[in-house]
């Protein structure tokens, strides 16, 4: 009786032993964590509170501009980079002027603003050298960029200034504040050539501390000096001769 006992009882280990090593091999091994998505940036709260862009805000939110920078910054894999101008350079506008211009012609300009990618500063050197550059504008909206020994100049064909700052620079979107309104050569026109520098005043010469004048009369009492001196010899001859005559009239009168 004590076998068959001892069979039962091995036979329940062994099935409890396989049992537990078939759902340790078969349980799924857990997937390691999706890495996280770039945080959604709000363009509209980033442009109230990073600087003076309201005017560049509103125009983006007349038009539904800041829609179109909105879904590019947060729904594609390429991001967005903006040149955002300061409200004084819109202000300080005022030939040629953004009153003119047609809905369109408007929304392409503010369009012209931005590149549908997201670049670093530090890229913009290696960007410089494959200008000109599409904006989301498209078609001939490009933009040329150069780099100046760090320094990185915007071209747009009628404005050209500086990124002066980097608002907001983390993947999927670049904000970097520009001087000047990048006005686009196919709305505007050619730019009219710049007026050349003055040419410089040249210097007036040295005036000397003797003037002519002063020559002049420096000479002048010598002159009167010499004519007194000669005047004097010729009323002291004179006298002479004069005292002469009478001391001889004298002695003819005593002969006689």
């Amino acid at each position: 009786m004590a076998f068959p006992k001892i069979l039962i009882v091995t036979t329940l280990l062994a099935l409890s032993l396989t049992s537990i090593n078939a759902a340790t091999i078969l349980s799924p091994t857990p997937a390691p964590a999706p890495a996280p998505g770039p945080g959604f940036v709000n363009l509209t709260d980033l442009f109230t509170v990073a600087g003076p862009f309201q005017t560049f805000l509103q125009l983006l939110q007349q038009t539904k501009v800041i829609e179109t920078f909105q879904n590019q910054a947060n729904n594609t894999d390429q991001g967005i980079t903006i040149f955002v101008p300061k409200d004084k350079a819109f202000s300080s506008l005022k030939k040629p002027s953004l009153k003119n211009l047609t809905s369109d012609q408007l929304k392409s300009l503010l369009l012209f603003h931005a590149i549908p990618k997201y670049y670093k500063l530090s890229e913009f050197t290696t960007l410089s050298s494959s200008s000109p550059v599409s904006t989301i504008a498209g078609g001939q909206y490009t933009l040329n960029f150069t780099d100046n020994s760090g320094s990185i100049k915007v071209n747009s064909g009628w404005a050209n200034t500086k990124i002066s700052s980097s608002v907001y620079s983390t993947d999927p979107v670049a904000v970097y504040q520009v001087d000047k309104v990048l006005l686009p050569q196919v709305i505007f026109g050619v730019a009219p050539p710049q007026a050349p520098a003055p040419a410089p005043v040249p210097e007036a010469s040295p005036v000397s501390d003797i003037s002519p004048s002063s020559h002049v009369k420096g000479s002048s009492p010598k002159s009167s000096d010499s004519t007194s001196s000669s005047s004097s010899h010729r009323i002291s001859f004179g006298i002479v001769n004069w005292l002469a005559l009478v001391v001889a009239s004298a002695g003819l009168m005593v002969l006689f």
